[in-house]
């Protein structure tokens, strides 16, 4: 896929707007994954600002103008955590398009990096609205999308700024489209997908994932809402224990034959409720399969990951993603919108 990365942009002394994925609470592990992006920055002596989301505020605003209960979802905590990953002070700016948002980017030095404040604060985030992405724009002289797993939303710090702005993909973004693209792009087949949990729209990509896959397998609680409009010779769907809470073990004898034809395998939620010991064996048996297994094999998601790190799996996968939602809709569609952003379209 062609679009423009970092690496293609003079950065030098500039000031960098970096669109980071800060959505986190005790796992810090998608801003370790941005260290790459901003130890180059700070390399080339880039002036940087990062900008992010943190939660869905509840838009009742309170006496001091922001959202209630935005004392614990703003990103004010993870300046010193960024800072600790690329060993360089963040200040933190407690705005995000007003005035003082607007001094500490003018009088930003070379190698400096502040964090504005969280972007869903501002309803015009997720509205898209333009004259909030141009507001943001107007603070930066090139921009970087380094946040692919929240770029399956259009929202305004995603697909507004590119309009405004030289932009390109961080150096993590990049290897996140690498590496899924194998899977669509000409697979080593069978192409197994497994996909589970207990969002439901993964049930609307199931129906384009089929179409690429050699055989979909579906558990976790979506099971629960699969009509008769899914049931397909290429859909395996588990039946769930009575509880619903796990598969049934000849659910999962299915499943690990399955895993063993497969030469390439998406992994995309968890079976059960692994983190109750008592429906933990779905995920366990069913992860080792895969993780044994000599397929190409690619996981992504909050739950997935920690289940594998749980059973000490991580090591086994040849890519880790750090979006569920948005892997399993890149896979499905081809693409993003915060992808079609930096390719212009």
């Amino acid at each position: 896929m062609n679009f423009p990365k970092l690496s293609d942009l003079n950065v030098s002394g500039k000031k960098v707007i970096v669109r980071m994925d800060l959505d986190v609470a005790e796992d810090y592990t998608r801003i370790e994954t941005a260290k790459s992006t901003l130890s180059y920055l700070i390399e080339v002596k880039s002036k940087t600002i990062i900008i992010g989301h943190k939660g869905r505020p509840a838009f009742v605003e309170t006496s001091a103008g922001k959202p209630e209960g935005w004392k614990e979802l703003s990103l004010e905590p993870l300046a010193d955590v960024i800072g600790r990953v690329i060993n360089r002070k963040v200040e933190f700016v407690s705005d995000i398009v007003g005035e003082d948002a607007k001094t500490h980017s003018e009088n930003l030095k070379e190698g400096e990096i502040i964090l504005l404040e969280n972007l869903r604060f501002d309803k015009r985030e997720e509205e898209n609205d333009e004259e909030f992405a141009k507001q943001l724009a107007s603070f930066g002289e090139v921009y970087v999308n380094e946040a692919f797993a929240v770029s399956h939303r259009a929202h305004a710090s995603l697909v507004g700024i590119p309009k405004y702005l030289p932009h390109a993909a961080g150096m993590r973004f990049v290897q996140e489209v690498e590496h899924l693209s194998r899977v669509i792009e000409n697979p080593e087949r069978p192409l197994v997908f497994l996909i589970s949990g207990i969002k439901k729209d993964k049930l609307e990509m199931i129906k384009n994932i089929k179409n690429l896959a050699d055989k979909v397998l579906v558990a976790g609680r979506l099971p629960k809402f699969m009509d008769e409009d899914y049931h397909d010779e290429k859909v395996l769907i588990a039946q769930l224990n009575p509880d619903k809470e796990d598969i049934t073990m000849r659910s999962i004898e299915n499943f690990e034959e399955e895993i063993k034809k497969a030469k390439t395998i998406v992994l995309a939620g968890v079976i059960g409720k692994y983190e109750d010991e008592g429906h933990r064996q779905g995920t366990k048996r069913v992860f080792e399969a895969v993780a044994n297994s000599s397929a190409y094999k690619v996981a992504g998601g909050g739950d997935t990951e920690a289940a594998l790190t749980m059973y000490n799996l991580l090591n086994k996968f040849d890519w880790i993603s750090v979006g569920g939602g948005a892997m399993l809709e890149f896979l499905a569609k081809g693409t993003l919108p915060g992808i079609e952003a930096l390719r212009g379209n």
